[in-house]
């Protein structure tokens, strides 16, 4: 069997590879190790709908089908949470009692300096976090970065490790730093079984990859041992057994025992027809996320106190609806902070009376809080970086530090 075989099995086997090689990761041995969850948004959600700016009278005259009413006692209002912004009643029963209990925080008019409203161009730029204005290090994203910062650090525990919950390794995990990938959307059957596996490890038991692949195989064995009694186990408590809730109760699973710093991808935001308003396609969208999420802490359990999870998008939609009562592509958006050991209960960061004259264009909202420098005060404050160890995570931008942790 040749080499090339050998990878194309590990990888419908569902084995994590990186740069051709197979990781398996240490267990975590300090619970009080922080947690870090990314999850990326892909296809541009409508901020204006999450977060709705329910004192801005343009807001209600720039979508007369799919506006989200102002706060009050109807159930298909929006949210309360300040004078000037309301959530989308989606979220009702998920979301917003843990905003309520300071541990969900929402930071409106966040995003990236890139103007393109390309989806592709944009994600890459995101993830990657270099300067929009040098050439592009397509091996070299942000959370690797981080982690290759945390492995080195004096102080930091020899557990830290990352993982992308993802079918292949994103460019944000890109980097020197090893890490694993695999998703955890489905509960199929393996393509190699355990005596497949048998026989693929004995190959290679006189070469220098056979700590490798017998590593590999193991971590494979185990995350699918784990995926089958949470299946179980979901049936029993009348859990959904599809859906982002079942894949988020599966993260956190895997970051509660082995992984600190986790990346995981939710399609299907691209509302260009019929998004809908209080219901409709991009409220079931809300509803299935807030459920994930809602599960993800739940089953983090004690540890969600030193857990934290941001919610990103590529860029936000344009704030007059479309003919076809959608959005189209746009620029600002807004950011979700949730954690056990949050400041939250807050809108953050710096912000405009939302009105023609604040628009971007005179068609999207402004970024006024950019990503990078956001996650870089959040980085400071849960790992403790310093000023020299931010920029070498995002060149040239100094953290935003919001105070949220």
């Amino acid at each position: 069997m040749q080499r090339r075989q050998f990878l194309e099995l590990a990888g419908a086997a569902g084995l994590a590879i990186s740069s051709g090689k197979l990781f398996a990761a240490s267990n975590i041995t300090n619970n009080n190790t922080p947690r870090l969850l990314i999850v990326f948004l892909r296809g541009g959600y409508d901020a204006a709908n999450l977060l709705v700016p329910t004192s801005s009278s343009f807001y209600y005259e720039s979508r007369p089908n799919i506006a989200i009413a102002k706060p009050s006692t109807a159930p298909d209002s929006a949210l309360l949470l300040n004078s000037e912004w309301g959530l989308h009643p989606a979220l009702r029963e998920t979301i917003y009692p843990m905003f309520k209990n300071g541990e969900a925080a929402f930071i409106p008019f966040a995003g990236t300096p890139n103007i393109s409203r390309s989806h592709f161009e944009t994600q890459d730029s995101i993830e990657l976090g270099q300067p929009l204005e040098q050439s592009k290090n397509y091996r070299s994203g942000f959370l690797n970065r981080l982690a290759t910062i945390l492995r080195g650090a004096s102080s930091a525990s020899p557990s830290v490790e990352g993982m992308s919950f993802t079918d292949q390794l994103p460019l944000v995990f890109q980097g020197s730093s090893s890490v694993p990938n695999t998703a955890l959307r489905s509960n199929q059957k393996p393509s190699v079984d355990n005596r497949q596996s048998s026989i693929i490890a004995s190959m290679y038991g006189s070469t220098p990859l056979a700590t490798a692949v017998s590593e590999g195989f193991s971590v494979r064995n185990e995350v699918m041992q784990e995926m089958n009694a949470e299946m179980e186990a979901a049936s029993r408590n009348a859990v959904s057994s599809k859906g982002f809730e079942l894949e988020a109760r599966r993260i956190a699973h895997l970051m509660k025992e082995r992984y600190s710093i986790g990346f995981v991808d939710v399609g299907g935001w691209d509302t260009h027809v019929n998004q809908g308003g209080a219901s409709g396609y991009l409220a079931g969208r809300f509803e299935e996320l807030g459920r994930g999420l809602q599960g993800y802490a739940q089953e983090m359990g004690s540890l969600w106190k030193s857990t934290t999870v941001v919610v990103i998008s590529e860029f936000g939609r344009t704030f007059r609806q479309n003919g076809n009562r959608g959005t189209d592509h746009g620029h600002g958006t807004a950011y979700w902070v949730l954690g056990g050991g949050l400041r939250g209960g807050v809108v953050a960061g710096e912000q405009v009376k939302v009105e023609q004259s604040t628009l971007f264009q005179n068609r999207d909202f402004p970024v006024l809080n950019d990503y990078r420098a956001v996650l870089a005060g959040l980085f400071a404050r849960q790992y403790g970086l310093s000023a020299a160890q931010n920029e070498q995570i995002f060149a040239g931008i100094k953290a935003k530090d919001l105070g949220l942790l």
